[in-house]
C-alpha cells in the first residue's frame, strides 16, 4: 500500500487557506494535512475543530521562524502556500508585506533545499492579478507573459513579484505559480475600506469565487497524488479566474449588487469624482482556461457573490425593496448608501483624502492630474462609458510564440530583449532550455541574469528596474514590450518616478544574516 501524501497548507485560517482545508479534509484517505497559521485567536477558532481530526496536524508560528518552516517543509510533499499580507494593509505598512511575502517564500524554498528534496516536493506559490497592474480599456484582455506594472503605492504587487521571480529561479523540479484574480464571496462582501474607490469604475476583473479557490487547490494536490496530472503542468505561471460567468466590470458590478434592493439609477449614490480613474489592478484572461483545463475547479458564477452581499445585509434587504417601491423611495436609499461609503472615501489613502490635502503625487498616481479629476462629471450618467468590452487588443511578447516551445532558441531571446530595451549578452543558449539562465543588460545598464521561463512566460525582466522605483514614463519611452501597457492609458509626459521604500534584497539579506548567527 502506498504511504499517503503530506499537504502542508500556509494561511490554512485564511479565506482561501479553509476553504480548501474545507475540502480536503474529506481526502484523508489519499493524504494527511499539515496547516500552519499564526497563533491568533481568530487562527485559532477557526482551525481548532481541525486539531481533533486524525491524519491532521495543526501547527501554530511565523513563516519567518526558519526552523518552524524547516520542521513543517521536511514532512511535506505538496505545499501550497497561500499565506500572504494583502492589500490593504500591504499598502500601509510596505516593509512588513515585503517581509512577510517576500521572506516567507525565499524560507520555503530554502527549507525545501536543506531537505535535499529540491526534485520531490510540490511548491505551489500564489501569486496575484496585481502583478500586472492598471489594465484599464482599452487592454483590458491580458495573458501571462504581458509585462508586469504593478501600480504605483501597491506594495503588496511589489513583494508579490519578488517572491515569484524568485520561486521560478530556485531551481525546483516542481514549482508553479499561480497568479490569483479577485476572491469574490462573503468575505468580499463585508469590505469596508477606501481602496473600494481605487477600484475605478470602468476596471473590469475576472473573479473567482473562494469556493473555487479551494476547489482549485484540493483537486491540484489530488490530482498529483492520483498521478492523473499532466507532469507538464509544473515550472509555470498560470491566471486564476473563474471564466466568462465572472467577468465584470466595477461599474456593471455596481448595478448588479444595487439593482438587488432596488435601485436602478445609480446617480442617487455614485459619484464619479470619487473614484480613481488609473493605478488600480484587473483585466479579463485570454488564457485563464488552461488552468480549468487541467484543474476543473470552476463552479460559481458572480451570482454567487450578489447572494453574499444580500445576505451580509440580512434584514435591511427586504427594508430596502420595499422603500426602493415607494415614489422617491430611490433617491432616499440611495442617499443613505451614499453617506454610508463616503466615510470611507475621506478617510486616509481614500480618494476624497488625497484632493483635500492637495496630495500632488497621489492625484497624479490616480487620475494623471488636478485638470483631470476637475474634469470627470459630477453625475454617473454624464459620464463617458466604454463599450468595447470584447474587443481584444492582444499584447505582442516579442518573440514567435507559434513555434513550438522546444524550439526557443538564442536568436528568439534577443529579439525579445532587443523589444524590452535590452541586450542578451549570452552567445550560447540550448536549443529549448526555458530553465537556463542567460545574461542581460536592461535599456538602463543594468546587468542581471534570467530564464526564458522568467522572461518571456512571467513577464518579468530586469530586476533592479523593479526593486528601485516606479518609472513607467521613462520605461515606455526606451521599452516597446513595456509601452503597450502605458501608452494607451496616458497622455504624452505622464507620469513621475515614485521611489520604492523597500525591496527584497533588504529582507534577504536579513534572513541569511539571521541564518549565519544561528548556524
Amino acid at each position: 500500500m502506498k504511504s499517503k501524501k503530506k499537504v502542508m497548507i500556509t494561511g490554512a485560517a485564511g479565506n482561501m487557506g479553509i476553504e480548501t482545508l474545507k475540502l480536503m479534509k474529506n481526502d484523508l484517505d489519499k493524504c494527511e494535512l499539515l496547516l500552519l497559521d499564526l497563533d491568533t485567536p481568530g487562527s485559532r477558532a477557526k482551525l481548532n475543530a481541525y486539531e481533533q481530526i486524525e491524519g491532521i496536524e495543526v501547527v501554530y508560528g511565523d513563516l519567518l521562524d526558519r526552523d518552524l518552516v524547516n520542521e513543517c517543509v521536511k514532512k511535506a510533499d505538496i505545499i501550497l502556500h497561500i499565506a500572504a499580507f494583502v492589500s490593504p494593509a500591504a499598502d500601509e505598512f510596505p516593509e512588513i508585506a515585503m517581509r512577510v511575502n517576500y521572506g516567507s517564500a525565499f524560507n520555503i524554498v530554502e527549507a525545501i533545499k536543506e531537505s535535499g528534496r529540491e526534485t520531490h516536493t510540490r511548491f505551489v506559490y500564489i501569486g496575484t492579478v496585481a502583478q500586472t497592474g492598471d489594465r484599464m480599456p482599452p487592454i483590458h484582455w491580458g495573458r501571462v507573459g504581458d509585462p508586469l506594472k504593478p501600480s504605483v503605492y501597491d506594495y503588496y504587487a511589489v513583494s508579490k513579484i519578488a517572491a515569484e521571480r524568485m520561486v521560478i529561479e530556485s531551481g525546483l523540479r516542481y514549482w508553479v505559480s499561480l497568479r490569483q484574480t479577485g476572491i469574490m464571496g462573503p468575505a468580499m462582501s463585508k469590505i469596508e475600506d477606501p481602496i473600494m474607490f481605487h477600484n475605478c469604475l470602468e476596471n473590469v476583473l475576472e473573479y473567482v469565487s473562494d469556493r473555487d479557490s479551494g476547489r482549485l487547490m484540493r483537486n491540484l494536490c489530488i490530482f498529483d497524488i492520483d498521478e492523473s496530472l499532466d507532469p507538464g503542468f509544473w515550472r509555470h505561471i498560470y491566471n486564476v479566474g473563474g471564466g466568462e460567468s465572472c467577468r465584470v466590470s466595477t461599474l456593471d458590478m455596481y448595478r448588479a449588487m444595487y439593482g438587488k434592493l432596488g435601485i436602478s439609477n445609480l446617480d442617487h449614490l455614485i459619484e464619479p469624482k470619487w473614484y480613481a480613474t488609473r493605478n488600480f489592478h484587473g483585466q479579463y484572461y485570454l488564457d485563464s482556461d488552461k488552468l480549468e483545463h487541467r484543474l476543473h475547479f470552476r463552479s460559481d458564477s458572480m451570482d454567487y457573490f450578489y447572494r453574499s452581499y444580500l445576505d451580509n445585509l440580512g434584514a435591511l434587504v427586504p427594508v430596502a425593496k420595499v422603500i426602493t417601491k415607494l415614489p422617491g423611495g430611490q433617491k432616499f436609499m440611495g442617499k443613505m448608501i451614499k453617506r454610508t461609503i463616503r466615510k470611507q472615501a475621506v478617510k486616509e489613502r481614500g480618494t476624497i483624502r488625497f484632493i483635500e490635502d492637495k496630495d500632488e503625487a497621489k492625484i497624479e498616481a490616480y487620475w494623471g492630474s488636478k485638470t483631470n479629476w476637475e474634469t470627470l462629471p459630477d453625475r454617473l450618467s454624464d459620464m463617458r462609458k466604454f463599450e468595447q468590452w470584447d474587443t481584444v487588443i492582444r499584447l505582442n511578447h516579442g518573440y514567435e510564440e507559434s513555434k513550438p516551445a522546444s524550439g526557443l532558441n538564442l536568436e528568439d531571446i534577443r529579439g525579445a530583449a532587443a523589444f524590452r530595451g535590452g541586450t542578451c549578452l549570452s552567445t550560447e543558449m540550448t536549443t529549448g532550455d526555458w530553465s537556463g539562465k542567460l545574461d542581460f543588460e536592461c535599456a538602463f545598464g543594468h546587468s542581471f541574469s534570467a530564464s526564458p521561463t522568467l522572461m518571456l512566460e512571467g513577464g518579468h525582466f530586469c530586476p533592479q528596474c523593479e526593486r528601485e522605483s516606479w518609472n513607467y514614463r521613462e520605461r515606455a519611452k526606451r521599452e516597446p514590450f513595456f509601452a503597450q501597457v502605458w501608452n494607451p492609458l496616458h497622455a504624452e509626459g505622464e507620469g513621475r518616478v515614485y521611489k520604492k521604500v523597500v525591496s527584497e534584497l533588504d529582507v534577504e539579506t536579513e534572513l541569511l544574516a539571521s541564518r549565519k548567527i544561528s548556524d
